[in-house]
């Protein structure tokens, strides 16, 4: 039992909200690193041969990377993507390469396996996007393989030995991943942003998770915490009873959620479809068994980010058919290959960019290699014919109104129903025109809140640039929304944006028709637009587009739905 001192005493810090939920326990902190004594015990005593010194290095490595895999196995989801993907970036042959360099100048092999992960996080950080979010992955890696060279266990998270709030200055995959809800209560981190991969995976479990909280790393071990993932707030010492009078209440409206069945629509009727995001057959399979109408999102580069070399047509119509499958007699909506960036696919992507995420991504890729392109487009037709699922394709990263009708001629001439991405700022200010070629928007919030903002959606330091409650990110999505309602067709939201279910209020009274999150959202955000009418969403979505920043737009979204 937590027992709070009096509220007079407390203080709030203040953060990005990621989920929702209310959490009160003690703070316990996660301060993972190796012991520097037998760090400098290792430079002193470690193998001073170029080979030995691999060996070691490779002995490491296979070891934190059976680790990952060993995790990923447990895990589902987006939990088990980035722990594979945390996997293959230990044994990365690049990274090894780096690290025998240094060898070569005289370095040890701490000194080495430092310069080399340095080496790799400055061309991470420099390519943005999620590849500089990778740079905590490289960091995680280095302490664990480390560890293992100097004979320590692997640094983490540590086990609580009560229910508590988990308080870092940042959380690899690895740990987040193996994080059990039952202990953990809360995620409170001082960096990340609302789409890092402590982001992501916390929506996944399901814990009320706070980010970019300045100030985090100074509270002191055991500290009462109040967290509160819908306001983004932490209170320190709160008063107890009041505290667990809130979680409480919290603990009620969950419940309630959870027995949300479907269809999604509001408590006056209108319509808002609920759909999932899926990246493979597996992630399809599970989000059919939630209460959802079909899939907004499936990400096909995220079937290939492995691969050496291009799948054949045949080979991807059977891949695309294991996701369309279980949704016979709903519909799925295929993104095309958004490789490129911070997503580089071995056969597709360009080397060597100056600045990739502003350059030949996504569509993009089919400029100079339009066979890339039709060969998918092939396997995309192939699958919806298989499966008889009704399929609609769309196109990441449109910037004109020529390449959405370019694109479009190509689905249709597949008896496909074609739309595209709404992730860069012209598509949202021509998104009435855009709608004059293509049949339906989706809006990816996490790339259009960066472009809009001109800040890395990965950049701690401008995490609250990188909010999609940002006022000018809301003006662009009503923009879209009002284009899509004047044109009498669909615009949908697929972004991180979408599982905020305070948020998704805001959405549907811009006029957004749909809203595809992750399987692990889709209760709360339909039970939440249930609760409400249209015209409360409206309400909510003037309220939001009035705000001068992302508290006061929140805070004014609540206030609205305390008064219906």
């Amino acid at each position: 039992m937590v027992t709070g001192s009096p509220a007079a005493s407390s203080a709030v810090l203040t953060g990005t909200p990621v989920v929702p939920g209310a959490a009160f326990g003690p703070a316990l902190l996660a301060r993972a690193e190796v012991s520097p004594a037998a760090v400098e015990a290792y430079a002193s005593n470690g193998p001073t041969d170029e080979e030995a010194a691999l060996a070691a290095y490779d002995d490491a490595v296979a070891a934190v990377a059976d680790g990952f895999a060993r995790k990923a196995e447990k895990a589902s989801g987006a939990a088990a993507e980035v722990l594979t993907a945390s996997a293959g970036l230990a044994k990365d042959k690049g990274l090894r390469s780096a690290v025998r360099k240094h060898l070569r100048t005289g370095d040890d092999l701490l000194a080495s396996l430092r310069a080399g992960v340095e080496q790799f996080v400055g061309i991470f950080t420099g390519m943005g996007g999620l590849m500089a979010e990778r740079v905590t992955d490289l960091r995680d890696i280095e302490r664990r393989v480390t560890a293992h060279l100097v004979g320590e266990p692997e640094p983490g998270v540590p086990t609580p030995s009560e229910p508590s709030v988990l308080v870092a200055e940042d959380l690899a995959p690895s740990d987040t991943a193996g994080l059990d809800p039952a202990l953990v209560l809360a995620l409170v981190t001082e960096r990340g942003g609302p789409t890092s991969h402590t982001a992501i995976i916390a929506r996944q479990l399901g814990i009320p998770c706070v980010v970019g909280v300045g100030g985090a790393m100074e509270l002191a071990g055991g500290t009462p915490l109040l967290v509160d993932g819908t306001a983004g707030t932490i209170e320190t010492d709160p008063d107890a009873a009041e505290a667990e009078r809130k979680v409480a209440a919290d603990r009620e409206t969950r419940a309630a959620l959870a027995a949300w069945e479907g269809p999604g629509r509001t408590a006056d009727g209108a319509g808002v479809k609920v759909l999932a995001n899926v990246a493979d057959g597996e992630s399809s399979a599970h989000a059919a068994e939630a209460p959802v109408e079909g899939v907004g999102l499936f990400r096909t580069e995220l079937c290939f980010l492995n691969r050496k070399d291009e799948p054949s047509v045949e080979e991807q119509a059977e891949i695309y058919a294991e996701v369309l499958r279980p949704f016979a007699g709903k519909y799925v909506v295929v993104r095309t290959l958004d490789a490129g960036s911070d997503k580089p696919v071995a056969f597709a992507t360009h080397e060597g960019e100056e600045n990739p995420a502003l350059g030949v991504r996504g569509l993009r890729l089919s400029f100079d290699n339009p066979e890339l392109l039709e060969r998918q487009l092939d396997g995309i037709a192939a699958a919806a014919e298989s499966t008889g699922t009704e399929t609609w394709v769309m196109a990441p990263m449109v910037a004109t109104v020529a390449e959405a009708q370019a694109f479009a001629d190509q689905v249709r001439s597949r008896g496909l129903k074609a739309g595209v991405m709404v992730e860069v700022p012209s598509a949202a200010l021509l998104a009435h025109r855009m709608l004059e070629a293509v049949d339906f928007l989706s809006i990816g919030t996490n790339d259009l809140t960066q472009y809009a903002m001109a800040a890395d959606r990965m950049a701690t330091d401008l995490a609250h640039l990188t909010d999609p409650w940002q006022p000018a990110v809301l003006q662009l999505i009503a923009i879209t929304a009002h284009a899509g309602q004047q044109a009498g067709k669909p615009v949908g939201v697929c972004g991180e944006a979408a599982a905020d279910p305070l948020l998704a209020v805001a959405l549907v009274g811009m006029g957004i028709t749909s809203l595809s999150m992750a399987a692990a959202a889709v209760r709360p955000v339909g039970a939440r637009l249930a609760s409400v009418t249209m015209d409360v969403c409206e309400e909510a979505a003037e309220a939001a587009l009035s705000a001068a920043d992302p508290m006061a737009a929140r805070a004014a979204v609540l206030e609205v739905l305390d008064r219906a």
